[in-house]
């Protein structure tokens, strides 16, 4: 070896640097696992024992996702932590809507260059969320690999199996008119919409990251930067049978995440005004000038998950759920209708 180190380094990937980092993220991953992972940390593959006391017909239930734009706060912020989280939470309830439990979680990290300080976030991130939710983190890939991003920024995408019995799926087939649409609330934007909010609150609006929002006391960078609710654990509450259909909504909002699980004799009726828009929304339409409509079709406004449940069990599912009835069921063709 030369005085000028090696030429894969001076290329911009350090293996070095991977190999140390990973035997270093050994301490957060273990604190994921339970008896159902089997094998050591860092092998070609993720070991996880497909066990399932109680579950008479298992069905595996996998989803992928990534965080978006958001990743823009956290560059700005240089706060990584967070999105860490961000990312399996939504993965864990775009399974929890067909009734699945979450077994194990796989991670992505694409960097110009690794950063042990910011990877260690991240990881501290996703060990957090995994371990609070009771689902490992069985395995995952970091990719140095300068050229393809800008200096200091990476990418985030994550990959989760869960299990569900197969006669408590929840897909949305026995929804009929007369049944009661409730709305969960949400923590802010989630995932999704940051694009927009990006544009109106930096460009249109000029306001940084440290600025207060406005009519708030908090700065728009740590609004941003609220962590997506995991809405898996309250669901799991609920007898099974009791829902008759969920909704995560992301990306698409209430008009294009709902038609997701409708039948397509039915519309879901929603009465916008039946809960209060988080004032994040509000300053977003009113200076940014946007159509009421688009802004249901981009952002979550208030609602993160939605339950359609019968009429005479929606009084007790709002109670376990801390739900509000944001509209009903009718004849249709499986689309949404907003009433402002």
């Amino acid at each position: 070896m030369t005085k000028k180190g090696k030429a894969y380094a001076r290329a911009g990937v350090d293996v070095d640097l991977a190999n140390k980092l990973k035997r270093d993220i050994g301490a957060f991953v273990r604190q994921t696992h339970g008896a159902q992972v089997l094998g050591k940390v860092g092998g070609f593959g993720g070991l996880f024992r497909a066990t399932f006391p109680g579950v008479r017909d298992p069905v595996l239930v996998a989803s992928m996702d990534g965080v978006g734009t958001k990743l823009k706060i956290a560059f700005a912020m240089d706060k990584h932590e967070t999105v860490g989280v961000d990312l399996v939470n939504h993965c864990i309830n775009d399974i929890a809507v067909l009734g699945a439990r979450p077994l194990f979680f796989l991670d992505y990290i694409g960097c110009e260059r690794l950063e042990p300080r910011v990877f260690q976030q991240l990881l501290r991130g996703l060990s957090r969320a995994c371990r609070e939710a009771g689902c490992a983190l069985l395995g995952g890939e970091t990719a140095q690999m300068p050229g393809m991003y800008h200096k200091g920024e990476y990418d985030l995408a994550g990959c989760i199996v869960g299990v569900v019995d197969r006669t408590k799926i929840i897909d949305g087939k026995n929804i009929k008119s007369g049944d009661v649409v409730l709305g969960l609330p949400s923590n802010g934007l989630h995932t999704n919409g940051y694009s927009l909010a990006r544009k109106l609150l930096f460009e249109k609006m000029r306001l940084k990251p440290s600025s207060p929002l406005p009519g708030s006391t908090m700065t728009v960078g740590n609004e941003l930067l609220r962590v997506h609710k995991n809405y898996q654990p309250v669901l799991s509450k609920l007898n099974s049978g009791v829902v008759k259909g969920l909704a995560h909504i992301t990306g698409g909002g209430l008009i294009d995440n709902l038609p997701r699980i409708l039948p397509a004799n039915c519309d879901a009726i929603i009465e916008t005004k039946s809960w209060r828009v988080p004032g994040v929304f509000q300053i977003l339409q009113k200076n940014g000038s946007v159509d009421a409509k688009e802004m249901y079709q981009v952002f979550n406004m208030g609602i993160g998950m939605v339950a359609i449940v019968a009429e005479r069990n929606a009084p007790r599912v709002m109670s376990i759920l801390k739900a509000k009835r944001i509209g009903r069921i009718e004849h249709g063709t499986g689309k949404v209708r907003l009433k402002f």
